[in-house]
């Protein structure tokens, strides 16, 4: 339903079209800040104005859409819940306004659903969700007889944040363990102490909002954190970067192919690569000068 999307946030890059649709949100955080400024910048923000993103108000009026779908699941990551619906008050279309809140893999299948059906393309909906489904059973049961190895998935990494709602999940279906991230929880930040105690024998940078280039970059910040070079993954050399804005961030149907990429990592005697150019890459750190406890 391409030719129906009217209006698009200032992140919707996915698949390339959007490129040419309005942008109906923008952001206050400044482009070029390092993890540790965003991270700083946005609970200052959220305290001082209750959202990163504005709402193009006159733009929706112009657009008169009918149906809006937002989110209520993370204010760091859209337009807060509540400023949508004040907003669409005194839109003349009278739009309905769709909240996708997903906690899980069958949450984010559940979405899916519920958008076709207010689309109005139920079959198509119940269709894709049944092949996703399909591909999310493949990997489950042939990982289900596996070593699982220790997993971190690491959200941030400046200051470190493990892996919120489905990345446990995930984490767990392509055969690893994730003692650090809480099922169904949102992200949270992590002593760092913590994670040499749990020394994973894989680390897998998912850092939200990034592309593999921004998150092959955190990983010299990675390493510089203390006695990181003495954790399983680093002495291995299992330590990944990936596209966590175009797959891990995301509840829509890429979180199978997220999860195809975790089970390639965690197990690649069982999965090939994953035919997705610039989704994941390996790291190759040096040790890095210990820097300042975290």
């Amino acid at each position: 339903m391409g030719d129906s999307l009217a209006g698009v946030t200032h992140e919707c890059d996915f698949p390339p079209e959007t490129a040419a649709i309005p942008r109906v949100t923008r952001s206050h955080i400044p482009a070029g800040a390092t993890s540790r400024e965003i991270d700083s910048l946005v609970s200052s923000t959220l305290v001082s104005q209750g959202s990163l993103y504005e709402l193009d108000l006159p733009l929706l009026e112009l657009l008169k859409p009918d149906l809006i779908l937002t989110q209520r699941l993370c204010d760091v990551c859209a337009v807060a819940y509540d400023q949508v619906e004040d907003a669409v008050k005194n839109l003349p279309s009278h739009p309905i306004v769709l909240n996708l809140e997903p906690h899980s893999v069958e949450d984010i299948f559940r979405n899916v659903l519920a958008v076709a059906e207010a689309a109005g393309r139920e079959s198509a909906g119940r269709a894709l969700v049944g092949s996703l489904r399909a591909r999310v059973e493949e990997v489950r049961n042939r990982t289900k007889a596996q070593p699982q190895p220790r997993v971190f998935c690491m959200e941030w990494v400046d200051p470190p944040y493990c892996g919120g709602h489905w990345m446990k999940e995930l984490v767990e279906i392509a055969g690893g363990r994730d003692e650090l991230a809480v099922l169904g929880r949102p992200s949270y930040r992590i002593e760092w102490e913590r994670v040499r105690r749990f020394d994973p024998e894989l680390i897998v940078l998912t850092c939200c909002g990034f592309d593999l280039a921004r998150c092959e970059g955190e990983g010299a910040i990675l390493a510089s954190h203390e006695g990181a070079a003495e954790l399983s993954a680093f002495r291995s050399g299992r330590v990944f970067a990936t596209d966590g804005s175009h797959f891990f961030s995301r509840p829509g149907p890429r979180i199978v192919e997220s999860l195809e990429i975790l089970a390639h990592l965690i197990h690649p005697e069982l999965f090939a690569p994953p035919p997705l150019e610039g989704a994941f890459s390996a790291l190759h750190l040096a040790a890095a000068p210990a820097a300042a406890s975290r």
